[in-house]
């Protein structure tokens, strides 16, 4: 249980360190989207590159061939839908939520909450991680497609041009 053999060392540093590398390079001529959690597949890509990670490290059946295949894959397909989002509205819309608004100057807006399966409490507590202590300061609260709350405590502005409300459309002042 707590046993290495030279041999596992070695192969675990070597494979390891050239993994790591071949990571950083696609990463590198991907570009920052790669990364990003701008919404629920990239944050799956992230997951998926961390865990190929550390299957190529752990299990010396995976060659480090196999594995930067399997980064490739997964960025070449992160790539793929990005490029698809941009170029294709029908498919951005298909793979991205829009943002949701949730309180709005004061309210809770009940039928978005339960939407998004979103409790008041934890709107509150987003509200308290931004470092607002008092709810009268808060415009607005939107669920971004990512799945984090933005708080919005002065005049929206164009902020909340694109986020659908339950009750009303909101838009940006002319």
């Amino acid at each position: 249980m707590f046993e290495i053999s030279l041999d596992s060392f070695i192969r675990i540093v070597t494979v390891g360190v050239l993994a790591y590398i071949g990571l950083i390079l696609f990463l590198r001529i991907s570009g920052k989207r790669t990364l990003t959690k701008l919404n629920a597949f990239d944050l799956v890509v992230s997951v998926a590159l961390g865990s190929t990670l550390a299957t190529i490290l752990l299990d010396s059946s995976i060659s480090l061939f196999e594995g930067l295949t399997a980064f490739a894959v997964l960025i070449f397909m992160q790539y793929i839908i990005a490029i698809g989002s941009v170029y294709f509205s029908w498919f951005n819309d298909l793979i991205k939520s829009e943002p949701k608004l949730l309180y709005l100057e004061g309210r809770f807006l009940r039928k978005a909450m339960k939407e998004e399966r979103i409790k008041e409490i934890e709107i509150l507590q987003a509200m308290r991680s931004s470092g607002m202590g008092d709810t009268e300061k808060v415009k607005a609260v939107v669920l971004e497609t990512d799945g984090s709350m933005s708080i919005i405590s002065s005049e929206p502005k164009d902020a909340l041009a694109n986020v659908n409300s339950p009750d009303q459309k909101l838009t940006a002042p002319d």
